[in-house]
């Protein structure tokens, strides 16, 4: 094609894209700056995303804090809940169109090669690319991601409310399916006002289970139950947690299953106790230096099954994306600025966010 044409006026806007154009970002690990920095250009296999909402995990006050044993990006972009607008794509890239609506995850990319990945594990990948922690994130205006692993995110879907779902939708969705809890049983979901619980109890109910709410607080009370939970358990008040638990379900042998989101470490040994037999533990929350501890006896003679749920892989994404399209999960959640992060953080590590924090990129 000759100068001029449709393609070359194309790629000269990318150029000036690439060459002027500034984001806010947020730097760690002690520090949260909002600063400007240039725009990155996609490598071969890549696409750029214009980055519009941002939803806020508390895995990015680990990032922030420093405290897992994980290395990270320094200076690091945090963020994995982006949701935005395809501007444009490496070479490679063909089943991503310019103009698309895609989402950041927390896997950013992975090999593709290894056994995890060809067996959609790709989760286990052991050479991990992960947004806003070994990789710069979503917590900017232009964010890269490989065009393999991006959140294709229908066009008829609201770029705010979805980004909540591209971490804590796909983890406990994921959660869920792992647990094994089949239509008509009853979950136990630890840490059901945070955000991660907030969906969990929506996709619990979505995928016919009865879902038994466990938080601190009667406003975390009152939006669990109004997500259709049905129990509400309350820690910070209740005498006997194992007892009540129990109570929550009809023949009082306890929850088929147990979602452990917490971020802190005593419901982690608490679960074991209150499960029914042969009932399933899935832990997903990640308290810093926690442990898991049961009684072995108990866990033999009751067959109890104790296991770990990570997140969900390319294609538990779209099925966590199609019950948000059907209108089956209605997170909720708060739109802040991308300046206010530090703000956020703040209330997270005070343990008063019921419901998740949405930053908009623009302000």
């Amino acid at each position: 094609m000759g100068p001029g044409s449709r393609e070359d006026r194309r790629q000269y806007a990318l150029t000036i894209v690439f060459t002027f154009l500034e984001m806010h970002m947020l730097t760690s690990l002690a520090d949260v700056i909002y600063k400007k920095i240039p725009v990155a250009k996609p490598g071969p296999d890549e696409v750029l995303i214009n980055i519009k909402y941002s939803g806020v995990c508390h895995t990015d006050l680990h990032a922030v804090k420093g405290d897992w044993p994980l290395a990270t990006k320094l200076p690091l972009v945090g963020g994995h809940e982006g949701a935005g607008i395809v501007v444009a794509r490496g070479e490679l890239v063909h089943d991503v169109q310019i103009g698309d609506y895609a989402g950041i995850k927390w896997l950013n990319g992975s090999c593709l090669s290894c056994s995890f990945c060809r067996t959609a594990d790709e989760p286990l990948c052991p050479e991990p690319q992960l947004s806003g922690y070994t990789v710069d994130g979503s917590f900017q205006q232009y964010a890269i991601a490989k065009a393999a692993h991006v959140a294709r995110i229908p066009k008829e879907c609201d770029l705010e409310s979805i980004a909540p779902i591209l971490c804590a939708g796909l983890t406990v969705y994921k959660g869920l399916k792992e647990s094994g809890a089949r239509p008509g049983e009853f979950v136990a979901i630890v840490g059901a006002g945070g955000g991660l619980g907030s969906m969990a109890i929506q996709y619990a109910r979505a995928m016919g289970l009865h879902p038994i709410a466990i938080d601190g607080g009667a406003e975390k009370g009152d939006m669990c139950k109004q997500l259709g939970a049905t129990a509400y358990v309350d820690f910070t008040t209740t005498k006997n947690l194992v007892g009540d638990v129990k109570a929550a379900t009809p023949d009082g042998f306890g929850p088929h299953a147990v979602l452990l989101l917490a971020v802190s470490e005593k419901p982690f040994q608490q679960a074991s106790e209150y499960v029914r037999p042969r009932g399933t533990i899935v832990c997903v929350g990640l308290p810093a230096n926690a442990f898991l501890k049961a009684s072995v006896f108990d866990t033999v003679t009751r067959m109890i099954t104790i296991k770990g749920s990570y997140v969900g892989n390319r294609q538990d994404t779209a099925e966590a994306i199609e019950f948000f399209r059907r209108g089956l999960i209605k997170a909720p959640y708060k739109v802040v600025g991308l300046s206010e992060l530090q703000n956020v953080f703040n209330l997270m590590e005070e343990g008063k966010i019921a419901g998740r924090y949405v930053v908009d990129t623009s302000k």
